[in-house]
């Protein structure tokens, strides 16, 4: 199975994307948690069209990429996972719960860090919340995530298999999470106790900065119940909050150059200051 999936990893990729995007994409057509006021494709296409322009600097800037790197070190016999005998199914699913352990970290680290900021913010400004939010991000900061990435499949010794798995589901837990959708309050609280949910995740892109700073996962809810950022909902509830940022509040800040010029337009304002000191 694992062989298969590795031989067939681009058509696994570009099947999954592209279904799981434009099936969310219509759940939110059929069912919007929340009323939109700017139009669906003024956001739509610049937010895809940052998409591909990040997936050509990845590739253009990255000789190598997370699975063939993984290839590598097996064949090599670096990291951890290489180095003990563990059954391939235990080290697939450890490697997948530290991958997402260490992009919960790294998203504490890209809030906390002021230079990192202003690179993620452009994620943030986002004047709505739906499905292509969760793809909205700068290429500099695509590239240093996926240096994070390399790096920890190098040192976790990470199966190929588990790093394909590992992409996929993050890939489409953030569509999923980012989604405008309106989902029956006891499925959302039963569902938020293994995933995290577009509720759960949509308070972390509150303009308050304490709800700013919460809820960081992207895939389970578990790392933020842990470590005390899990807020449970935002204080204006969900469809009196204010999505975004202070900075970047006009429909003309959603254009492709200007979230491409972002980081470097204005100081760090908007940073999240402080997140909830214990647990909701």
């Amino acid at each position: 199975m694992a062989d298969f999936l590795l031989n067939h990893e681009p058509t696994i990729r570009m099947t999954a994307f592209p279904a799981v995007l434009i099936g969310m994409m219509l759940w939110e057509v059929a069912t919007p948690r929340r009323r939109q006021e700017i139009p669906k494709v003024l956001r739509w296409m610049n937010n895809l069209s940052l998409v591909v322009i990040d997936t050509a600097i990845l590739r253009l800037t990255l000789p190598v990429l997370a699975v063939g790197l993984a290839g590598i070190a097996d064949a090599n016999g670096w990291g951890l996972f290489n180095m003990i005998d563990l059954p391939l199914w235990v080290a697939v699913i450890a490697s997948i719960l530290m991958l997402d352990l260490a992009i919960y970290l790294q998203h504490i680290v890209f809030h906390a860090v002021p230079g990192l900021w202003l690179l993620h913010r452009v994620h943030h400004a986002d004047l709505e919340f739906d499905a292509t939010t969760g793809l909205r991000f700068h290429p500099v900061e695509i590239v240093l995530s996926m240096a994070v990435k390399l790096a920890l499949v190098v040192v976790i010794g990470a199966p190929a298999v588990a790093v394909l798995a590992f992409e996929v589901i993050l890939n489409a837990a953030s569509i999923f999470n980012h989604s405008n959708i309106a989902l029956p309050p006891t499925v959302d609280r039963v569902m938020r106790l293994f995933l995290v949910t577009p509720d759960m995740h949509r308070v972390h892109h509150s303009v308050e900065p304490r709800e700013t700073n919460a809820n960081f996962g992207f895939s389970v809810p578990w790392w933020d119940r842990m470590f005390g950022t899990y807020l449970a909902q935002p204080a204006q509830g969900h469809l009196g909050m204010e999505i975004g940022i202070e900075q970047f509040r006009t429909p003309r800040d959603l254009w492709l150059d200007r979230m491409l010029v972002q980081p470097v337009r204005g100081i760090a304002v908007g940073k999240a200051k402080r997140g909830p000191s214990v647990p909701k």
